[in-house]
């Protein structure tokens, strides 16, 4: 696959079928001068605000929830949810702050943890799967890692041109350079150069290069085989990190661990199964930031039927 080529500005974005995004994006980045309580506030009032509005989101993050802790009290479900909404509002404020904030705003407000397990692992000079699990903090927690760690992003082009073309520059401020996300040859190649590819691993990406393998307590979860292709043929270390907004409204923190070991390459679905607990205990650092409104469990083994 041709290697990955960042969109150009094009003087076509000022066509009328662009306003209503460049209005968008203006009062975004406004948005995000505020100072950040204010920001907070305003954030979760919407995230929660949202909940009348996305029943069907409200919907999915409930069965979710119900399929991966079924002995988890009602009362505490529901709890969950009305915070994973308000993480719904500030997601959209916390990508305008990875697009927009300035680096001496982000060390402000954003630190990590244990800068020196990186500068360990990277010593040998082995590539580094930095698994990025879908938060709604990810977009922001990209940017704080990538201001220390800067890799190399697996990436999804946006459907509308301008929207692509803003995504790339906003995300260019901590990833080196991009991969498209089919490109696993590339994948490969980056990681026995020893760079740092940026990779997630937990969502449901459909029946085509898939296997099915327990997620909490859902024994039977579609789970892509790619870690398992990309470790076997390129050897890297498994690195996953938690972007954690800080429950007081101090900031966010991003959460290291040492590296998981005993990867098993000789099969897809021991990988599958392997991976899918790293995801688990992410996750369960901040489940209140997961992405929980995703299908996770869409794609069912023949002749099951839906989960939601």
């Amino acid at each position: 696959m041709s290697k990955f080529q960042p969109p150009k500005f094009s003087y076509s974005f000022f066509l009328p079928k662009y306003w209503l995004t460049w209005f968008g994006l203006g009062s975004l980045y406004l948005l995000v001068q505020l100072p950040y309580p204010v920001i907070y506030f305003i954030g979760t009032r919407l995230g929660r605000l949202s909940m009348h509005f996305l029943k069907r989101r409200l919907h999915i993050a409930r069965r979710n929830l119900e399929l991966c802790f079924p002995d988890m009290p009602e009362q505490e479900r529901e709890a969950l949810i009305v915070k994973n909404f308000e993480s719904v509002g500030m997601g959209l404020f916390e990508t305008g702050m990875a697009w927009f904030w300035s680096d001496k705003r982000i060390k402000k407000w954003c630190k990590v943890d244990d800068l020196e397990i990186m500068s360990r692992i990277r010593a040998d000079g082995r590539g580094v799967l930095l698994v990025g699990i879908h938060f709604l903090t990810l977009e922001l927690g990209g940017r704080i890692y990538g201001m220390y760690n800067p890799g190399v992003g697996v990436y999804r082009a946006h459907n509308n041109k301008l929207m692509d073309w803003v995504q790339v520059w906003g995300r260019s401020r901590s990833n080196k350079y991009f991969i498209d996300r089919h490109d696993m040859k590339g994948m490969i190649r980056e990681l026995r150069k020893g760079e740092i590819l940026w990779y997630a691993p937990d969502h449901d990406y459909g029946p085509r290069n898939s296997v099915f393998a327990p997620f909490f307590a859902v024994p039977e979860a579609a789970t892509t085989i790619g870690t398992s292709i990309l470790m076997r043929m390129a050897d890297p270390v498994i690195f996953p990190f938690t972007p954690k907004r800080n429950l007081d409204g101090s900031g966010y923190t991003v959460l290291t661990t040492e590296p998981p070991t005993g990867f098993p390459t000789d099969d897809p679905i021991k990988a599958a199964i392997f991976m899918n607990k790293v995801v688990e205990a992410e996750i369960l650092k901040a489940p209140e930031l997961y992405m929980w409104l995703h299908r996770r469990f869409k794609t069912r083994p023949n002749g099951e039927r839906s989960l939601y």
